[in-house]
């Protein structure tokens, strides 16, 4: 099986992940598509795009052998085929890590699990991004057609706040079905999070909703860079350049933000992520810009990564999840917020995990949402399969604190 570099750089470069390259690099060639194809042209295409990279100014290279080793981070293998271990600059090419972003570094062993590489890096910006983002922004500002304030009537019963939470939608997450069993790409995810904000409102009708809480950020774009990496830089399989999946994501926030506009005044929530710390701070400010004329809707876009609301003796707490330990967030609501001994009820709503967890403690109720995103490929080789993919919602009683929960599953 011949692998001739300027065929595979052809295919890739038409704007395509090294996935659907080796996959149309196969078929072009006659050859049966498999794991060990994808990774041969993956190398062929990172050792393309890593050429200028120079091996120098790392600091601090440790070495790790241990049985009992534990993280949370991602772990790439970084064995080779014939069982030696890659360096540092052989791990980040195979990966597409940009190694020039790389300050530490520590290479970890594991008797069960192989060998794979931590890595520390610094903040890695998108290329032009904030030059995107200003003219973004003041083209926003130049729409006329915008929406103006909605003056609403009184509600003649007692009212509900709707917290509406589309959690860990990972726009620009590629999954495929030949290998994970599912699909998911752009255009499911957009279609998933409409529908399932449409079937929590639908869901909600029951109780009349005089105010919602739209929580956004939590992973809305799957990557950060213009490299298919989450911020840190850790590679992803990806559907759509950058800036597509930016301008789809807005336009997603503008129609789901719109839509509960028509119910009742809306707060909007931004929490930062691991996925798209940049972007999705970027997305939550021009999101703002566009309503910034509209007396219904407030925001808290900040780049704090906890949010307080007070709904009369409810107080609604938002994070993502990846950052303080989930023992520790009551302790740190009643320490950050002022609200703390003024109501009643306390909630925390939490993400990042992509699975349902709902745990009392003492004066705090902590839930994490479930998301609509597929399963890709290293969380299916890991075996995290298997969870209801779907969009939750929550009812709360201005007195009595959160009387329903609403779930749409896909």
């Amino acid at each position: 099986m011949k692998y001739i570099k300027e065929e595979i750089l052809a295919v890739y470069n038409n704007e395509m992940t090294k996935t659907e390259a080796a996959k149309l690099y196969a078929k072009q060639k006659g050859y049966e598509y498999s794991d060990k194809v994808r990774r041969r042209v993956a190398n062929i295409i990172n050792e393309h795009l890593n050429d200028s990279v120079h091996d120098d100014n790392l600091e601090n290279e440790t070495t790790t052998t241990t049985n009992q080793y534990n993280s949370n981070v991602s772990q790439l293998s970084a064995l080779k085929e014939d069982g030696t271990i890659m360096s540092i600059k052989e791990y980040c090419n195979h990966y597409n890590i940009p190694f020039e972003e790389v300050r530490t570094y520590k290479l970890v062993t594991h008797t069960a699990k192989g060998a794979y590489y931590n890595i520390a890096s610094n903040n890695i910006k998108g290329e032009h991004f904030e030059e995107f983002y200003k003219k973004l922004l003041d083209e926003i500002r130049e729409i006329e057609t915008r929406p103006k304030t909605i003056v609403r009537k009184k509600p003649n019963n007692e009212g509900h706040l709707l917290v509406v939470s589309p959690a860990d939608i990972h726009l620009g997450k590629l999954c495929d079905s030949f290998e994970t069993g599912e699909d998911y790409n752009n255009q499911i995810a957009v279609k998933r999070v409409k529908e399932g904000v449409s079937g929590i409102i639908e869901k909600s009708k029951g109780f009349n909703i005089e105010k919602i809480i739209f929580i956004a950020g939590n992973d809305i774009l799957h990557i950060d860079t213009p490299k298919r990496t989450t911020t840190s830089g850790t590679p992803q399989d990806t559907d759509g350049q950058w800036y597509s999946n930016f301008l789809l994501a807005k336009q997603l926030y503008i129609e789901l933000i719109t839509q509960l506009l028509e119910i009742a005044d809306v707060h909007v929530m931004y929490n930062p992520s691991n996925h798209d710390y940049q972007s999705g701070f970027f997305l939550a400010d021009v999101i703002k810009t566009y309503f910034e004329n509209m007396n219904n809707i407030t925001f808290d876009t900040s780049i704090s990564h906890r949010k307080y609301y007070k709904y009369d003796e409810n107080l609604i707490g938002s994070t993502h999840g990846d950052g303080a330990k989930q023992q520790d967030l009551p302790m740190l609501m009643a320490h950050e917020s002022k609200d703390w001994s003024n109501c009643k009820h306390r909630y925390i709503y939490g993400h990042h995990v992509h699975h349902k967890i709902s745990k009392d403690y003492i004066g705090v109720t902590f839930e994490a949402l479930r998301s609509p995103s597929g399963t890709d490929s290293w969380h299916h080789r890991n075996g995290y399969t298997g969870v209801p993919k779907a969009i939750e919602g929550f009812v709360h009683h201005p007195k009595f604190g959160q009387v329903a929960r609403l779930t749409h599953i896909f």
